[in-house]
Parts: structure tokens; C-alpha cells; sequence
């Protein structure tokens, strides 16, 4: 039987970083993937590195966001300097367009918004927003500038951590499905994978929207893939320098010249095909928000599966079972919000405790709904 002090479910950016993470701890770490790592939706995102609340269910993150974004620049340093590898960080800032009627409203809307949870958030007219990024559509009425947030290239950043982790001593087995957990006296003492049981002394589960498909974490890992379809173009005559929002799209420059296009979210399962409308509605708004992309060339489609859960907050922390963790359901911060995950979980495993509290992100807040409902039934 093989035996680790600690073994991780999914090989994603999370799981990865957890794994380098206690690797530096001291412990032996065994980093477990149903098929290649990294080629979910870390390998799909966009790599946006940014706490703003996108809707008003996401306003509980935003301090976690922050937290994680303080810790990003030495997180790229270090894994860069471990692996060897370049990242595509680029710490340029995201510039939101606003084109509706109400602009001005909405403009002071956004503004407060993000300064109200201590972001900072700088109001622009048409004619500022364009001389910074002067591709911008003549029909952006208003802007909102994000100085502090990032982007990174999230393809390059997951294999970085990957080569980290493995530098650091950490096995990763690929094309091993953990299909569930080994509980004994009450305590989880490893995972069924492959056939093969594992022996661990902490268990973790960073398996994505594959979670709650692992046996004996169902009731505390309700996620659900949400597919979204991504758009890479290139196009000599247009320049960006920052990420750009907008209400139907955001497109992501890249160092090499790639424009990333992407925002669809739909609940088809685990589905991943592209689809003609998908991209025909990416396109579109892309083109709205910079009509110079109507000559750009597409240079790859394709589609992801992001972790949702219920409520649309990750699922950090323990469950009732000792030695049991999860660390998933990010949705679309997983990026974002790697480094204070591991961080995070880190703690846990060496400490038994965190500083912070995330009672609004532990995966009990599930098994507790639960019990409400069946006690008013």
C-alpha cells in the first residue's frame, strides 16, 4: 500500500499548489489525477487575477480575493524560481467599459461598490478610457479603471507549479481517478484510487467540478461543472495593455500577442464541445467592445468546466471528518485565489486551525442546510 503524509485529489492549479505548499512543509505528498494534470479548468481559464465582486453573491469573497492578490507576487517569484519557468504574470490592471444610457449611474454604482469593499476603483470618462486602451469601441460611454489587479497565463502558471512541486519532492500520478475516501474509526485515513488503496495521514479533495462525484464527500462537496467557451485571437492591429470588461465579455491579453475572449457560463454537465452560438456570442461582443477584432485571426476554441457549488463560494476547510479537507467549488476565481487556498490549507494541516475566519466557506454549511430541511419537513 502506498503511503504519503499527505494525498490530494485533483492535480489542477489548486491541487498543485496545495501540494508544493506542503511539500515545503516537510511532508511526502502524493498528487492524484483521473488523466493528464492541469487539463481542466486550469488549463481553460483566462487567468484574470481580480477580487471585484462580478454579482452581489460574490461580495463574500471579495476579502478573500484581496488576501490572495497581496500574496501573488511572491507566489509567482517563488514558483518561477523553483521551476524555471516563466508565468505570463502581468500586473497591468483591468479597465471596465460601461456603454449603457445610464452610464454616469452606473459608473458612480460601480465606483462606490469597489471602494465600499476597500478596492480600488478609479472613475473614467469615454476620452479616458480610450487613451488608455485606444481600441476601445467610440460606443463606450464610461469606464471604471482597477489599477491593482493582474492577469497571468494560467496554461503556463499551472505547469510551473507542476514542475515545482515535482522539484520539491511531490509524486503525481496521472490517469488515477480517486474514486473515494478510506474512513476508519471515524477518521479519514486515505482514498480509493485506481483500485489501489492509499494510505494518508491528510486527506485532501481539490478535484474541481469532479468532487462531489468521489465517494463519502457528496454531502460536503455539492459542485457542478459549468462549462464555459473560450475564444484565443490575434490580431497585429490591435493593442491592449490591460484586461477589459464589459457586461457580455472580457478579452485577456497575453505576452506573446494573444487575445483571450471568454464570459459564457452554461449548465450542460460535463459537456465541452464548442458550439457555433458560443462563439458567435463571443465574438460579437468582442467586436463591440473592440471593433479592430473584426480582422483578428482565431487561433483555438475551446471549452472548460468551472467547479460551481450552490451558493457560488468556494468550499475551503474541514468537514466533520477528521483528517478530511477540501479545498473546491472556486467556480470563477479559482485562479485568483489559488495562493491563499494552499496557503490556507497549509495551515490547516500543519496548525489544525486558521486565523482567518471562513465559516462562510466551510463545506459543513452544506451538511448543515441539509439537516434544516429535513428537520421543517
Amino acid at each position: 500500500m502506498h503511503s504519503y503524509d499527505a494525498v490530494i485529489a485533483g492535480a489542477g492549479l489548486i491541487g498543485s499548489s496545495i501540494a508544493l505548499e506542503l511539500a515545503e512543509a516537510g511532508l511526502r505528498v502524493g498528487l492524484f489525477d483521473r488523466q493528464e494534470p492541469g487539463r481542466e479548468a486550469s488549463w481553460a481559464s483566462a487567468g484574470i487575477l481580480s477580487p471585484a465582486p462580478e454579482n452581489s453573491s460574490m461580495i463574500p469573497l471579495a476579502p478573500l480575493g484581496k488576501a490572495s492578490m497581496r500574496l501573488y507576487p511572491e507566489f509567482i517569484e517563488r514558483v518561477e524560481e523553483i521551476s524555471g519557468m516563466v508565468t505570463g504574470y502581468r500586473a497591468k490592471g483591468t479597465l471596465n467599459a460601461i456603454d449603457s444610457a445610464r452610464a454616469r449611474e452606473q459608473l458612480n454604482t460601480v465606483v462606490a461598490l469597489h471602494r465600499g469593499l476597500g478596492l480600488a476603483a478609479e472613475p473614467l470618462s469615454a476620452a479616458e478610457a480610450r487613451e488608455l486602451e485606444p481600441a476601445l469601441s467610440e460606443e463606450i460611454e464610461a469606464g471604471v479603471l482597477r489599477p491593482d489587479e493582474a492577469s497571468v497565463d494560467n496554461r503556463a502558471l499551472t505547469e510551473a507549479v507542476q514542475e515545482a512541486a515535482r522539484r520539491k519532492g511531490v509524486e503525481i500520478v496521472r490517469d488515477k481517478n480517486v474514486d473515494g475516501v478510506r474512513v476508519e474509526a471515524g477518521r479519514c485515513v486515505g482514498v480509493k484510487a485506481g483500485g489501489e488503496e492509499i494510505s494518508a495521514g491528510e486527506t485532501i479533495i481539490a478535484a474541481g467540478c469532479f468532487s462531489g462525484k468521489i465517494a463519502g464527500v457528496s454531502q460536503y462537496a455539492p459542485v457542478r461543472p459549468a462549462k464555459g467557451q473560450m475564444i484565443s485571437l490575434r490580431c497585429e492591429d490591435v493593442e491592449m495593455e490591460r484586461v477589459l470588461w464589459a457586461d457580455e465579455i472580457y478579452l485577456v491579453p497575453r505576452n506573446d500577442g494573444r487575445i483571450l475572449a471568454g464570459a459564457t457560463v452554461e449548465y450542460v454537465g460535463f459537456e465541452k464541445n464548442v458550439t457555433a452560438g458560443g462563439v458567435q456570442k463571443l465574438l460579437a461582443a468582442a467586436i463591440a467592445l473592440v471593433p479592430g477584432l473584426a480582422g483578428a485571426r482565431i487561433e483555438e476554441t475551446w471549452a472548460g468546466l468551472r467547479p460551481d457549488t450552490p451558493d457560488h463560494l468556494p468550499i475551503l476547510g474541514p468537514g466533520e471528518t477528521e483528517g478530511l479537507l477540501f479545498a473546491t467549488g472556486h467556480f470563477r476565481s479559482g485562479v485568483l485565489l489559488t495562493p491563499v487556498t494552499a496557503r490556507l490549507i497549509r495551515e490547516w494541516v500543519m496548525k489544525k486551525r486558521v486565523a482567518a475566519d471562513l465559516g462562510r466557506f466551510s463545506p459543513m454549511r452544506f451538511v448543515d442546510a441539509a439537516k434544516n430541511t429535513a428537520t421543517a419537513c
